[in-house]
């Protein structure tokens, strides 16, 4: 560790501790010399001054929060001393954002090898993708997932198994004694596939579709249409079981307005016109079966980065989010977006404080009051029911250092880099303009993945500082870990390390550029991420009730 504390900005009157500091210990910054006045611990943050009650906390060079109780300089920042608050924001009156974009002549020629469709956009995967309708047809979806993953070779054996089978061994014997292989054991998957360019079949189950409102079966209509667009879906199987909400016309009208001239193979069934199950089931497998074929006709190629839509998500946010990992995705973001692609950063709860800085880098007026109309709505639903965005951050955030929302909101907004702002998405709006875009969805994690591949992201990139295993069925979730205790402890869970950041072995950009590398492999399907291995396909469709 070369640095143990940071000031991230000119403005803040709070340092960031970078490892434990002890009571009594003297920190030394450019501008003074500050004794500790209690033990902090690592990713928490101490006073650089003398606050008085009601004075404003300030980090990342703006309002974060504001102390409740006079603090000494020195002082640990905690719970019991400050509140969330946030500078209060405006539409801005400037007519230009001035941008450096990053130097991309190193990046101009690099490709990925991905999968181009008919209507130019590029996939960095090879799906097939089964859905239902409504939540009635779950069982069916789960009866088709067992049969075509373990007929095609896409089937994994469960290592849970043979440590049941161990543990149930034991009990019949000796159950004084303990069975001596009570681990599991990792099995490798099935490699003989029949599909050789078919990077796997995937299926979706939801609880949405009927019995909710006709808006949540809009949404939900709208959300499945997205995924079936997506440039990483070959084709789709849909699954209706005929009276529910969600009509199929429904779903064909929301696809009409993606595909246009260009559809995709779709072929849908209404369980109520198919006569017994078994007619049914056997039925949908016949004609999947022909639409795989032609999904295995697709190939890879090379293409530029400008055909890279990168989703922009945290969870399991901490102190160093904001320091390492964020940034980091920043840089790649910024980078993307200065070749010609695109990034799209999602969770407007955690945006909550760092409304300013994003209007302003808005292109256009109408673009910055889109993105005002949003979240005022979405914090005036929040209200009425008793809640609230400040409300957002988890026990887990707040244990290791984000102790308001305007904090965690802060650090999270680094995910979108410094790039202007080309365009902002309603929940299931699909990007259509280039560059970084604003995606409007709740800060819960699979919600917040759910949304951006819905909305086209063909990679997702996903920053962790205390671990999470989701994923997504369609769409590679790339976790970065924020710190290096994290990456060794859930190494089997962790794609790519940022705490080089935070021991001040790598500068943001260069650990940026190093996450851009590896990006392209797994674009490419040299490499596969931990969440695809360990098959957590999490979809989970927002209902647009309040959800933080």
């Amino acid at each position: 560790m070369k640095n143990k504390t940071l000031v991230l900005h000119p403005e803040d009157n709070v340092g960031v501790a970078l490892t434990g500091l002890s009571k009594g210990e003297l920190i030394k910054d450019s501008k003074n010399t500050i004794q500790i006045q209690s033990d902090i611990t690592a990713k928490h943050k101490y006073a650089l001054k003398n606050f008085t009650v009601g004075e404003d906390i300030h980090m990342y060079g703006t309002i974060v929060g504001e102390a409740t109780q006079p603090i000494q300089a020195g002082g640990a920042i905690t719970l019991a001393n400050i509140r969330h608050k946030t500078r209060d924001y405006r539409a801005s009156s400037k007519t230009t954002y001035n941008w450096s974009p990053p130097k991309t002549d190193y990046w101009k020629n690099k490709t990925f090898q991905g999968y181009l469709r008919a209507d130019d956009q590029v996939g960095t995967a090879n799906y097939w993708l089964v859905l239902p309708l409504v939540f009635c047809e779950n069982t069916n979806i789960k009866l088709l997932q067992e049969a075509f993953e373990n007929a095609l070779g896409f089937a994994k054996i469960n290592p849970y198994e043979q440590q049941i089978r161990n543990l149930i061994s034991g009990m019949t014997h000796d159950s004084s004694q303990k069975s001596a292989e009570t681990v599991a054991v990792e099995i490798p998957e099935n490699v003989n596939r029949v599909f050789k360019n078919l990077d796997g079949i995937r299926f979706l189950t939801h609880n949405g579709g009927c019995g909710g409102t006709r808006n949540d079966s809009e949404t939900l209509c709208a959300l499945l249409a997205g995924y079936i667009h997506h440039p990483n879906v070959a084709g789709a199987t849909v699954l209706s079981l005929g009276c529910q909400n969600a009509e199929v016309k429904i779903l064909e009208a929301k696809l009409q307005r993606l595909q246009k001239s260009n559809p995709k193979p779709v072929i849908i069934f209404d369980q109520q016109q198919e006569g017994t199950t078994d007619e049914y089931i056997s039925k949908v497998i016949a004609e999947t079966c022909e639409g795989l074929k032609i999904a295995n006709k697709s190939t890879r190629s090379a293409q530029p980065i400008s055909k890279l839509v990168i989703g922009l998500e945290c969870g399991g946010s901490d102190g160093f989010s904001g320091i390492s990992a964020n940034p980091a995705l920043g840089r790649v973001s910024d980078l993307v977006v200065s070749l010609g692609g695109s990034a799209i950063l999602s969770e407007f709860p955690e945006l909550c404080g760092a409304e300013q800085n994003l209007i302003d880098r808005c292109k256009t007026p109408e673009i910055a009051q889109k993105f005002i109309r949003l979240m005022e709505e979405y914090d005036a639903a929040a209200h009425r029911v008793g809640s609230g965005f400040d409300m957002n951050p988890s026990p887990g955030n707040i244990k290791d250092g984000l102790l308001t929302d305007a904090i965690k909101s802060c650090g999270a907004a680094k995910k979108g880099g410094t790039a202007p702002i080309s365009g902002v998405l309603d929940y299931t709006e699909y990007l259509e303009v280039p560059g970084l875009n604003l995606l409007c969805t709740p800060g819960n994690d699979v919600e917040s993945t759910t949304g951006l591949a819905g909305s086209g992201a063909n990679i997702i990139l996903f920053t962790t500082g205390l671990g999470t295993p989701t994923g997504n069925p369609i769409c590679p979730v790339v976790k970065v870990a924020t710190n290096d205790i994290l990456t060794k402890r859930m190494a089997d869970i962790i794609d790519f390390n940022a705490g080089s950041i935070i021991s001040g072995d790598q500068t943001i950009a260069q650990c940026g550029n190093d996450l851009l590398e590896f990006i392209l492999k797994i674009a490419s399907g040299e490499e596969m991420v931990k969440a695809d291995q360990k098959k957590n396909f999490d979809f989970i469709p927002w209902k647009r009730g309040v959800s933080l």
